[in-house]
């Protein structure tokens, strides 16, 4: 999700001397359009919002959100969330000590570590399916449950891509590993788009 916000957004100039926590690129993007970004450990956002300290908030999913009480102190809730599509969970290892373990202990953790993602993963879709219901129907008039328009959508995409590419240009390993992820994406968003996309588009 894009996040909860006290005033509704009609155009990127909106965006310009909000208060909003969010952290990271997504952060570095609403800078870019004049945005105050606001840093504050998870436990300090909602009386931030509550507060009026901060203007808006981007936090998860409808899960995780509610159980913040995001809906409770901010009425327009934003849609897709596109500075974080997804998250990645890691699990990491050091190196020399992965590869001194016995072969099959090696083959455990490879395996655990796939089940954990994909158990996560589906847990996290059917909980967000779930709040996103108990929204749309026990808040219905409290919350307005709203996607962003498309000319904002360009807007964001267009300063995203000058942010990751600023970001690319800091270190050779930035460079690297930001080639290897736009070469894997162009790969992958055109089967995504007949697939999943179109799937999803005959249900509308």
């Amino acid at each position: 999700m894009m996040g909860w916000f006290r005033k509704k957004l009609n155009t990127t100039a909106d965006l310009k001397g909000l208060k909003m926590r969010i952290p990271g690129l997504g952060g570095k993007v609403y800078a870019k359009l004049g945005t105050a970004v606001v840093l504050l450990p998870p436990g300090d956002i909602y009386t931030a919002l509550e507060r009026g300290v901060i203007d808006a908030a981007e936090w998860v999913g409808p899960y995780e959100d509610m159980k913040m009480g995001f809906h409770q102190i901010a009425r327009y809730y934003y849609y897709p969330g596109w500075h974080e599509p997804g998250t990645t969970g890691e699990i990491v290892f050091n190196k020399k000590a992965y590869e001194a373990l016995p072969v099959e202990f090696r083959r455990m953790l490879d395996y655990c570590t796939q089940a954990l993602n994909t158990t996560g993963f589906m847990e996290y879709y059917t909980k967000n399916s779930q709040n996103l219901h108990k929204l749309l129907t026990e808040f219905k008039g409290k919350v307005e449950f709203t996607r962003l328009p498309d000319a904002m959508l360009k807007d964001l995409k267009q300063v995203a891509v000058d942010v990751v590419k600023e970001e690319s240009e800091k270190s050779p390993q930035a460079k690297k590993v930001n080639a290897s992820y736009q070469k894997f994406m162009g790969l992958v968003g055109q089967w995504g788009e007949i697939s999943e996309g179109s799937y999803f588009a005959t249900l509308i």
